[in-house]
């Protein structure tokens, strides 16, 4: 299996969408301080670069 750079641009978007779905949902359900808030936000931030590593696909 071998693997280009579109394939690898894909399991890291792919790795980043559950790890910012995860960090929001920590954010909105284990931490209801201000803890939660900026756990929400990083998760967001993933989704933001899990974006820009989508659109590059067939780019690079």
């Amino acid at each position: 299996m071998g693997m280009n750079k579109n394939t690898v641009l894909a399991w890291a978007t792919t790795i980043m969408i559950i790890v910012g779905l995860g960090l929001i949902g920590l954010g909105a359900f284990r931490y209801n301080e201000t803890a939660g808030w900026g756990f929400a936000s990083v998760g967001i931030g993933f989704l933001a670069n899990a974006w820009v590593f989508n659109a590059l696909k067939g780019r690079v």
